[in-house]
């Protein structure tokens, strides 16, 4: 084994290995259920640092959140992240206006799509993606209170058609 081989390489210093793939931390389960998602954007969130590290504890909540778009930038609204538990006096405020970081064209492309009537910008998801903040969020069109119920109803036939097969299969096989 010569020294090359087990050295870096001249100038590169030993970096620690950065995350990889998706660590999901919060999810709105009710956005799907009150709404229709017409269109999902994933989109970076400027965070200060007590922040980031309440989310790597895994601490936020997306219930009563949704998205504006204000002179050309999009603002995350209602997004709960509790205060770093052993932050100083540089805590953050829980639930406070937030930037999404966005393509322009994306930008341009939802301006006028919530500029129609009944559709709203709502966070589905929030997650690291490779080390970074990211949220998923979704062009909605609100449900009626009987799509609601026809959609229960949907996932309930689901659900029993499925357990139906599965003791069939089980009869069959015993």
């Amino acid at each position: 084994m010569t020294i090359s081989e087990t050295a870096p390489p001249p100038g590169k210093l030993d970096i620690m290995p950065r995350e990889i793939g998706r660590k999901l931390i919060a999810q709105n389960k009710r956005a799907r259920h009150e709404y229709i998602i017409e269109d999902t954007y994933e989109a970076g969130l400027v965070l200060t640092g007590t922040e980031v590290k309440s989310l790597r504890a895994g601490r936020a909540n997306l219930t009563d959140g949704y998205a504006v778009v204000r002179n050309g930038e999009v603002w995350l609204q209602n997004v709960h992240i509790p205060q770093y538990s052993q932050g100083t006096w540089t805590n953050h405020a829980a639930k406070r206006e937030r930037k999404l970081l966005l393509h322009r064209l994306e930008i341009s492309r939802l301006i006028g799509k919530t500029n129609e009537a009944g559709l709203t910008l709502i966070p589905l998801a929030l997650y690291f993606k490779d080390g970074r903040a990211k949220i998923e969020i979704g062009l909605a069109r609100g449900k009626k209170a009987y799509d609601k119920r026809h959609a229960l109803a949907e996932k309930q036939a689901k659900r029993e058609m499925s357990r139906a097969m599965s003791q069939a299969i089980r009869r069959r096989g015993a």
